[in-house]
């Protein structure tokens, strides 16, 4: 993990930020205390859960606990 002192030019902001974007993890520092914590995104897939679980028949049928209720 890189450290960084926060008074940063904005040209050394810029290099921060893609070395997050490449997987560098940089902790920005104030007066010697961490203050943030630049990560980069997780990009999530659409479908990357496909076939890991099924919703069963029943899923919208009323909760035997509600019953007394409807």
């Amino acid at each position: 993990m890189a450290t960084q002192e926060l008074a940063v030019e904005s040209v050394l902001l810029s290099d921060l930020v893609e070395a997050a974007e490449h997987g560098t993890e940089v902790l920005l520092m104030k007066k010697g205390e961490p203050l943030a914590r630049l990560v980069p995104v997780r990009r999530r897939k659409a479908g990357s859960a496909r076939g890991l679980f099924t919703v069963p028949d029943d899923f919208d049928d009323p909760l035997d606990d509600f019953r007394d209720y409807m």
